[in-house]
């Protein structure tokens, strides 16, 4: 079980993070009597700005959904006071939505996970499975084809380069081959248009935000575990860490960096 401390929870807390999920919030043009779920919604950001969105609104459900009880067990602790007679709580795989939903849906929204997903076709057929026709599925992400501006580069080379080294140097470990996850796949722009299609579901949102991620953004994505065993396969969480955050450091002042930009993909789609 993934510790507080290795939790996403502390990167999810960023300025710039919560302003990208807010944004993909108000694409999707949430309102009154609508059944919204919010999927993999981890400890209940997305959630909170879901409510606070809705703040107007009124004759709302907006469904929580998370494969974690704990994730789930603080959700509910940090929306207490927050509409909560209008938050249900179900626990649930995101691939199985459809079975854990009682009917169905007016809009989903997946912040900032469906690349995590290997089955993606799947996932989006039970998506488009759990939405009322005319519904939303509202979804963004950091890792697709094209997420790296290219002048950025030279910053994760240099920034994996010192990462490996300090590994080497302080802890004499190294990344394990044997472990290395999987590579996830990342779809390009077109692929998810044509992946959505596929299944019933038309584009009618679609935008490329770039945004500057100060240094605590990394930091942070460098405690977080899923990232940090996907660059350090085997390696002891802590031990992976503390070497990923010092590189982080040494990278920023020996580039005099303030930032490095990310883009975000965000998409709307309806179900026909």
């Amino acid at each position: 079980m993934t510790s507080q401390e290795h939790s996403f929870s502390k990167f999810s807390r960023n300025d710039f993070y919560e302003k990208l999920n807010s944004h993909l919030v108000e694409m999707a043009e949430l309102d009154s009597g609508q059944r919204i779920v919010d999927l993999a919604c981890g400890t209940g950001g997305v959630t909170k700005l879901i409510l606070d969105h809705l703040r107007d609104a009124r004759d709302f459900v907006v469904i929580a959904v998370d494969h974690s009880a704990s994730a789930l067990k603080q959700a509910m602790e940090e929306l207490k006071g927050s509409k909560d007679a209008a938050v249900q709580f179900v626990q649930s795989q995101v691939e199985q939505l459809s079975e854990s939903l009682k009917e169905s849906v007016d809009t989903i929204v997946f912040c900032n996970a469906i690349h995590y997903i290997p089955d993606k076709d799947a996932l989006v057929k039970d998506i488009s499975k759990s939405l009322k026709p005319g519904g939303k599925f509202a979804f963004n992400t950091s890792f697709f084809e094209g997420s790296h501006p290219p002048e950025t580069l030279h910053y994760y080379r240099k920034w994996m380069f010192k990462a490996m080294r300090i590994l080497r140097r302080e802890y004499g470990l190294s990344p394990s081959r044997e472990k290395k996850v999987e590579s996830r796949k990342h779809l390009t722009p077109e692929q998810y248009k044509d992946l959505l299609e596929t299944h019933g579901l038309k584009i009618v949102k679609q935008e490329i935000e770039t945004v500057d991620v100060p240094i605590d953004g990394w930091l942070d994505i460098s405690a977080f575990e899923d990232f940090v065993t996907g660059v350090m396969p085997g390696v002891p969480l802590d031990k992976a860490s503390a070497s990923l955050q010092e590189a982080v450091r040494q990278t920023f002042e020996e580039m005099k960096l303030t930032y490095v930009s990310r883009s975000w993909l965000g998409v709307v789609a309806v179900r026909a």
